[in-house]
């Protein structure tokens, strides 16, 4: 079923999670919260995000997972800790049957960062993909 809805706030999007999803999702961003919390809460590709002065990271709850989006940098620094999960080019997937993985998930936050504090090193790596 295809969600139509144009969600303005995490909590309106949080409403319409499926029910097996919903408790991973309100822990993916509580641990995003502590990590950041100078963070600002936004709705960016119709998905909660934190954004400093550009968006950090996204997540969203599925009915198998929790989707993590923190860009694909970020996937490629933290390749060897994200064996255990299914990756794409921006996302992780974290099983709703697991621990999610809070350290991992911290350092990947203070990476982004960092990361978005120096422009110039984000273009370097983009250019060698």
């Amino acid at each position: 079923m295809e969600n139509k809805t144009k969600f303005t706030t995490t909590d309106e999007y949080m409403a319409t999670l499926p029910i097996e999803s919903i408790h991973k999702a309100r822990e993916i961003r509580e641990i995003i919260r502590k990590a950041v919390p100078a963070a600002t809460e936004v709705i960016s590709y119709n998905i909660p995000a934190f954004k400093l002065d550009k968006v950090l990271v996204w997540f969203a709850g599925y009915k198998a997972h929790v989707g993590f989006y923190p860009g694909g940098t970020a996937i490629a620094v933290f390749q060897d800790d994200l064996t255990a999960y299914k990756t794409s080019k921006g996302a992780i997937q974290f099983p709703l049957d697991k621990p999610l993985p809070v350290s991992l998930i911290n350092k990947i936050v203070k990476y982004r960062i960092k990361e978005m504090a120096t422009p110039s090193a984000v273009k370097k790596v983009k250019s060698k993909g």
